[in-house]
């Protein structure tokens, strides 16, 4: 775009690891001699580059369609303003397509058809000196097969205008163009030019004998600019225009083939409307009697099971408490049992204790007397001066 512009657009490089496809859109006013030229470049960064390409194309079909209902909108208003109005519909899609020299993807095929009827797309060869120059007119020859028997659509220059009738003839056949871009001037003889240089030679960008930029140049910027803007707004927005209002019940005629009056459409549009919303309210209220029975039943089955829980563990309470207080009786019972066989055994206890205190005193009482009577038997026999006596039986 540098190279076609002769300019240089400021524009941030984009990786690709992008999770999706973005577009970035930005706008520059461009000035040569007395001609100005409000230029708007839509990028669409990471396109291709995730493994899961299937829905790559959507993006893309969303903004154009975004642009085309921005445009709607503008018109449908009551005061238009149209010559001021920035158009923000894009006019060209130029398609890079990738130098492998064998085919095109499975991508560029479901890209191209799912945007050739939405705007003119003109497919160019990126890189095109990546590839011999016999091999550039068969991968030309194959693409062009390639669209042709997919059903491709792609812009076409115009024929019906003498003026240019021959030379985009002529051009028709170039396509899909193959095309280098620098903006790096070498000296070129006595000229300074654009080219890339590499070890084995010099490319010329302006050279058509090296590649298609001059031809894309003038297709697209002098001869064809104003056929562009117009297929766009007579074809791809027309399409989408009647298609939108199809879709609001905007026709042409009623079934008696009668012009139809947009008032009467109106009417009957907002009719149809408030009739299905209607519909939809009396579905939404249905529907939320109908939950509320059902969270009524819900409610009424937990609570019955709440209640059938709470009996179950009252019983199993009650059940549980009866034993305790069985249980707790038995206890009792034995504890009483118990002392009453304790204060038995101490009585027991107390009176062998007097017993033997009794037998104990006797034996002590008899031991005494009879220590007594020793000693006096003693003191008889050893009394000095006398005779020992006889004891006598008493």
């Amino acid at each position: 775009m540098d190279t076609l512009f002769n300019t240089k657009f400021e524009g941030e490089p984009a990786t690709h690891t992008q999770p999706g496809v973005q577009l970035r859109s930005n706008t520059y006013d461009l000035q040569e001699s007395n001609v100005g030229l409000k230029l708007t470049i839509v990028s669409t960064v990471g396109f291709g580059d995730q493994i899961n390409k299937e829905d790559s194309y959507k993006p893309i079909m969303e903004f154009i369609d975004a642009q085309f209902e921005a445009y709607l909108q503008e018109e449908l208003k009551i005061r238009r303003v149209l010559h001021t109005y920035h158009d923000s519909r894009i006019h060209a899609c130029l398609y890079f397509i990738a130098p492998t020299g064998h085919s095109l993807k499975s991508l560029d095929l479901v890209t191209m058809k799912k945007l050739d009827s939405k705007v003119n797309i003109i497919p160019i060869i990126a890189k095109s000196d990546a590839i011999s120059k016999s091999e550039l007119t068969k991968f030309k020859i194959k693409i062009t097969s390639e669209l042709v028997s997919n059903g491709v659509q792609i812009y076409q220059f115009p024929t019906d205008d003498e003026s240019v009738a021959e030379i985009n003839g002529t051009m028709n056949a170039h396509l899909p163009f193959a095309v280098i871009g620098s903006t790096e001037e070498l000296k070129i003889g006595n000229k300074m030019m654009k080219a890339r240089q590499y070890p084995w030679g010099t490319v010329q960008v302006e050279n058509e004998a090296h590649c298609d930029f001059v031809k894309l140049r003038e297709m697209l910027i002098r001869i064809n600019m104003e056929d562009l803007r117009e297929q766009t707004h007579s074809r791809h927005y027309e399409l989408y225009r009647r298609c939108k209002l199809e879709e609001m019940g905007f026709k042409d005629t009623d079934p008696d083939s009668k012009p139809f009056s947009l008032q009467e459409t109106y009417e009957a549009k907002r009719n149809e409307f408030l009739g299905e919303l209607q519909k939809k309210e009396e579905e939404m209220r249905q529907m939320f009697v109908q939950r509320v029975k059902e969270k009524e039943a819900e409610l009424k089955e937990a609570e019955k099971e709440l209640h059938e829980k709470f009996d179950r563990l009252k019983k199993l309470h009650q059940d549980e408490k009866k034993k305790l207080e069985d249980k707790k009786k038995s206890l009792d019972d034995e504890v009483n049992a118990f002392k009453q066989r304790k204060t038995a055994a101490e009585l027991l206890q107390s009176q062998g204790s007097q017993a033997g205190g009794s037998q104990t005193l006797k034996r002590d009482k008899e031991k005494k007397k009879t220590r007594a009577e020793k000693s006096i038997s003693d003191e008889t026999y050893t009394t000095p001066g006398k005779h020992p006596m006889v004891p006598c039986a008493l």
